[in-house]
Formats: C-alpha cells, structure tokens, sequence
C-alpha cells in the first residue's frame, strides 16, 4: 500500500508518519520508484504500537525509540524486553530529597523499608528498578508530611499489588508476538492503573460505609 492508504488505515496523518520514519520508529517501506515506496500489515502494526505507546503509554519519542530497539533485537529475552517496556512507562524521581547530594533522613529510611518489604516478599527486583524508586520517594514523602505510619499497611499493599501483578502477566501471557505483548504491557500498566485505581475507590467507599455507617455512603 502506498503511505496514504496507511494513514486511511490508521487515521495518523501522513506529515506524521514521514516524521516517524525519518525518526526511525517505522521501518523504510519498500521502494518501487526513486519518490514512492510501498507499506505493508508490518508497518501498520508498527504505527498502531507507536501510537498506542505515545497515546496510552504516554511515552516520548525518544522512550518509544528505546522501546521498539528492545522489541526488534530478537537476540533479547522477552523478560528484559517486556522490562524494557515497562520501565519506560515509570516516572523519573529525584534522588536525596530533590537536592541531588546526600539523601535526606526520610530518604534513606524509605529505602531501608523497601529493601525490606522486597526481601521479605522474596520479590526478584533489581534495587536500581524505577518503580523501587517509585516508592522510596512515596513513602519518604509520606513521612515528611506526618504519615510515616502509612508503612503498617505497606504489607497489605504488596499482598494486593502481587496478585495484580500476576493478573497482569497471565493477561500478557496470553499473546504471541513481541509487539502484541509490548502491547499488552502498556496498556495492561497504564488503563491498568487507572481500572485498580477505580477500584480501590470503590473498595474505600464500601468498607467506610461498612465502618462508620450508610451516611458516609454519600461521601
């Protein structure tokens, strides 16, 4: 097909996908003239995962790009390609308290409670993780704000987030294809989050009611 027939078929705009190609995000289509070339279902499979990966995932050109490098080197195990993904999908955080130097009392406790949490729970997770950071900088912010006690129920949280986290991989598991599961990966995280998040509120309503009665049903 010629590059206008895969912008009917995707609906991106054909500025949009030269600017992918020129980027790197979509393979050459084959040339068959010095000024055309053709496309075909790789490409727009291709386009759909870039779009779902700026769309959904949120991603930036340059995240997508490292992305698509661990999906195309077929030498990478689907482990650390799927890691791949899902780390780029983690905001960034700033280490020692946002000053760049020494980490902050908070800090550094919030640390030592997850290198606990991560111990106990015989998780095998890289402390280098983004998510590890994730939660170093959540609960040191939880105590600077006077709710360090937040870490009694942190065991209840992982309880729940490891049976999600299963969830979402024997969902992942279901696909094929690197890119079907790179797929997977991100909209599993980030719909995922939002759908556990709609939940959880759920959940909080009904144990308040449960707790302090059908008044706080109206809350």
């Amino acid at each position: 097909m010629r590059i206008g027939e895969l912008s009917r078929r995707t609906g991106v705009p054909v500025p949009t996908i030269k600017y992918y190609l020129r980027e790197g995000l979509l393979p050459a289509g084959e040339l068959t003239s010095p000024n055309q070339a053709s496309y075909g279902d790789v490409h727009e499979r291709r386009l759909r995962l870039v779009r779902a990966l700026l769309e959904v995932g949120g991603l930036s050109v340059a995240a997508i790009g490292e992305v698509l490098a661990a999906v195309d080197d077929k030498e990478r195990p689907v482990h650390e390609m799927l890691g791949a993904a899902a780390q780029s999908l983690v905001p960034g955080y700033g280490e020692g308290g946002g000053s760049g130097g020494a980490e902050d009392a908070e800090t550094v406790l919030a640390r030592e409670r997850v290198a606990r949490l991560v111990e106990a729970r015989g998780w095998r997770v890289d402390p280098a993780n983004k998510a590890v950071e994730a939660l170093v900088a959540a609960l040191a912010s939880l105590d600077r704000v006077g709710h360090g006690g937040f870490v009694d129920v942190l065991d209840d949280y992982a309880e729940a987030a490891e049976r999600v986290g299963r969830a979402d991989l024997d969902y992942t598991a279901r696909r094929v294809a690197r890119e079907d599961l790179v797929e997977a990966v991100v909209v599993g995280t980030v719909l995922g989050d939002a759908v556990f998040a709609a939940l959880r509120r759920m959940a909080q309503v009904d144990a308040s009611v449960r707790t302090f009665g059908e008044e706080a049903s109206r809350a």
